[in-house]
């Protein structure tokens, strides 16, 4: 009988995309890069309900619960003449949570908005560049040095 050493789960991942530099105003057109630039989206893919989510939460004043985000990310699709696919409430919760893991959104009672109401730019470089990425680069160097 072998036993099982490790399941090969990572703690911690992130997939990165580099994209021409910016080259329109389009709000949600700019969130749909920053969502295929960190791995939130996958090139191609059809199903890109999680860009509304972030849209409507960096346009809002206040924190919404998940039924408020799936309310306006629906009305956002239909002014942009999008299929309403991924819409379904357990969808949303869904990718309100991939948010919250990447540090983007936080949840206060049942409530969510932008991380402590920072700026995207301040968000990525104080808890994904310097915290988040560096503890998986720190980590990729040490099984490097432990391959020597």
């Amino acid at each position: 009988m072998s036993k099982i050493v490790s399941k090969d789960i990572p703690l911690a991942e992130i997939t990165l995309r580099k994209y021409e530099k910016p080259s329109t105003q389009d709000a949600r057109e700019l969130t749909k890069k920053i969502c295929l630039s960190i791995g939130l989206l996958q090139p191609g893919d059809s199903r890109d309900v999680i860009v509304d989510i972030l849209h409507v939460l960096v346009k809002s004043q206040k924190p919404l619960t998940s039924k408020e985000v799936e309310d306006l990310a629906i009305k956002l699709r239909k002014q942009h003449k999008l299929p309403l696919k991924g819409i379904a409430s357990s969808n949303i919760r869904r990718q309100l949570k991939r948010l919250k893991n990447m540090f983007l959104i936080e949840s206060i009672q049942n409530n969510y908005r932008i991380t402590e109401n920072e700026s995207l730019h301040t968000i990525f470089e104080e808890k994904i560049k310097k915290y988040y990425l560096q503890s998986i680069l720190d980590r990729v160097h040490e099984y490097f040095n432990a391959l020597k």
